[in-house]
């Protein structure tokens, strides 16, 4: 099996960019898609504690999978 990364690294800076491959866009497909449902489940205006932790959580449950789905971080300046 290949190892394919799903998000590469950014050219210029820290981090990785859009992704690369359909489970890549599927991942953040479904990010996207649960921080819509956040809106509906907890109000900003109404529940804002509840809210914030959902979107924490979510944060934290993407940047794992991008972690450890995509290419490893380094700070780069181009075309190194």
């Amino acid at each position: 099996m290949q190892n394919t990364y799903w998000f590469p690294a950014k050219r210029y800076g820290w981090g990785w960019g859009l992704p690369i491959t359909w489970e890549g866009w599927l991942t953040l497909s479904i990010f996207f898609g649960l921080l819509a449902v956040v809106f509906l489940i907890f109000p900003p205006r109404a529940a804002r504690g509840a809210f914030l932790i959902y979107v924490m959580g979510l944060s934290v449950l993407l940047v794992a999978v991008v972690w450890f789905k995509g290419e490893p971080p380094h700070w780069r300046w181009g075309n190194d």
